[in-house]
């Protein structure tokens, strides 16, 4: 029996380099530089979330297109990600 493949609801997935926010998908730069200007830009915005149009969505978004490039940046979000499975296991 073949397995449907599981999508990704919420990262960026591997196969497409796309930034995947449940049925939202936003591609990202090829380059490494753009990618972290982008998340930097990013996370700015998100700093600047009283504003209009701006939000403080920005800054995981933000942090999340940053781990595709920074290793620090990757093991906390991995870290998170561990910590947010466990405690939704535990609430069950």
């Amino acid at each position: 029996m073949v397995q449907p493949q599981k999508t990704k609801k919420f990262g960026i997935d591997a196969r497409t380099h796309e930034l995947v926010i449940g049925s939202w998908r936003m591609r990202l730069p090829q380059s490494r530089a753009p990618r972290i200007a982008m998340g930097g830009g990013l996370i700015f915005g998100g700093m600047l979330g009283f504003l209009p149009i701006l939000g403080f969505w920005m800054v995981p978004l933000g942090l999340i297109v940053l781990s595709h490039d920074l290793a620090f940046v990757r093991r906390q979000r991995r870290r998170l990600s561990v910590w947010w499975g466990r405690k939704r296991q535990v609430s069950r």
